[in-house]
């Protein structure tokens, strides 16, 4: 009963909010649980055409770089036109694009869906981001994100192993499954979410003074927050240390380890999965009380312990207790920073600025993944982790600077 009580207590932020933030996390798990080519994507591209690994490098870049534009493109329609009718599009044309893969999957003609559909993809997520802002008060907006980063994760948990399953046996259903999953999660936004944009709808809470709408472009009410930009700056360095956990740490694996290198890499990414789907609740709780900017500088001092510890360790629980320390830093970070953003945005560029935020994590991940490539290449893979640590202090530090820039302005402003 001790442990039930606790676990409720756990869940309390969870409570009382608004109907549409608990249906986007249905559709988080549901579009993420499907979301069946992506991790398979290199394997498949290696088996059915026998692409050198440069090749493929080039297409799962080109990829993910679609995403920006996408994003971009799909802020400025929710902001214009309504967050629904947003969503709907753009989920239908990824997800129809994944369909015509099921056809084509044996032709290179795939390569063109998959993209259409990874650009579109890219297109949806800020305007989910905007729904939950519209509807979310300040108090709330933490446990608001907090739920749909553990909706993505609880999908991603499970979608992988039966991505796998149906790899090496129904190849066909691979593409049919993740575009009958979006299918799915469209229809729970028509039937369950009203139009959330606040030029549409009236809002049930006051707005912050922060987050008045303004006149002009996107770049002119940007500047107009330059503690935002400055916080988006130091934001890089902490994207680029965290795309270690996917560029430099699997080599260090294979350093260590040998061939059981990529094994026990595996069995860390599947640590990562769990220890996010424990902790995320925990943290939410132990955070929400804290302002969102020092919850992410937190998040950079796991970073540094996580990652840096790297340098020194040998065995693999070693290995395992460092991931759990930098998946820390991880969800911290996840549940914050879109929070962090939203109490900076104002209502009339809510898609289109958590459309442009995503840009400081694709410049920390090329740039982290580019740069150390050629820091390996000159110094080797032990010398990454003392590197990446002092990255991610950089971050730490900067993101500390905003902080108190911020304090010393509200102290500014109560006594004026």
């Amino acid at each position: 009963m001790k442990v039930s009580g606790e676990m409720m207590n756990l869940l309390n932020p969870y409570k009382g909010l608004p109907k549409c933030v608990y249906v986007i996390f249905i559709a988080q798990i549901i579009n993420r649980f499907g979301d069946f080519v992506n991790p398979f994507l290199v394997l498949f591209l290696t088996r059915e055409f026998g692409y050198s690994m440069s090749k493929i490098g080039s297409i799962v870049m080109l990829t993910s770089l679609l995403a920006i534009p996408g994003s971009l493109l799909g802020g400025k329609v929710a902001d214009h036109f309504g967050r629904k009718v947003g969503y709907i599009l753009f989920q239908g044309i990824a997800g129809f694009s994944l369909f015509l893969c099921a056809f084509y999957y044996k032709t290179q003609f795939m390569l063109l869906f998959i993209m259409v559909s990874a650009f579109f993809n890219g297109a949806v997520r800020p305007i989910i981001r905007a729904i939950l802002t519209d509807v979310l008060p300040d108090h709330q907006r933490q446990a608001g994100f907090s739920l749909s980063y553990l909706g993505i994760n609880i999908g991603v948990a499970i979608g992988p192993m039966v991505a796998g399953f149906l790899f090496n046996r129904f190849l066909m259903l691979l593409f049919l499954g993740d575009a009958i999953t979006s299918f799915i999660a469209i229809l729970l936004v028509i039937f369950n979410i009203e139009e959330s944009h606040p030029d549409k709808v009236k809002s049930n809470f006051e707005v912050a003074k922060e987050e008045a709408p303004v006149e002009g472009s996107i770049w002119h009410a940007l500047f107009m927050r330059p503690k935002l930009i400055l916080f988006l700056f130091f934001n890089i360095f902490f994207s680029a240390t965290y795309v270690q956990s996917h560029f430099s740490l699997p080599l260090m694996m294979d350093d260590v380890f040998g061939r059981l290198g990529p094994e026990y890499y595996g069995s860390m990414i599947s640590v990562n999965a769990v220890s996010v789907l424990v902790f995320t609740v925990a943290l939410t709780q132990f955070s929400r009380h804290r302002a969102p900017i020092l919850n992410i500088a937190l998040s950079g001092v796991a970073y540094m312990v996580g990652f840096g510890m790297i340098a020194f360790i040998n065995h693999l629980f070693m290995f395992y207790l460092a991931t759990v320390i930098w998946t820390l830093g991880e969800i911290l970070n996840a549940i914050n920073f879109g929070v962090y953003v939203a109490n900076q945005t104002p209502l009339n560029f809510r898609a289109r600025f958590n459309a442009v935020t995503t840009l400081s994590y694709a410049v920390g991940s090329t740039l982290g993944t580019a740069l150390m490539g050629i820091f390996i290449d000159h110094f080797g893979i032990r010398a990454v982790w003392g590197t990446t640590a002092g990255i991610a202090l950089i971050g730490t530090l900067g993101i500390l600077l905003v902080a108190d820039k911020e304090k010393k302005g509200r102290d500014l402003a109560k006594n004026s």
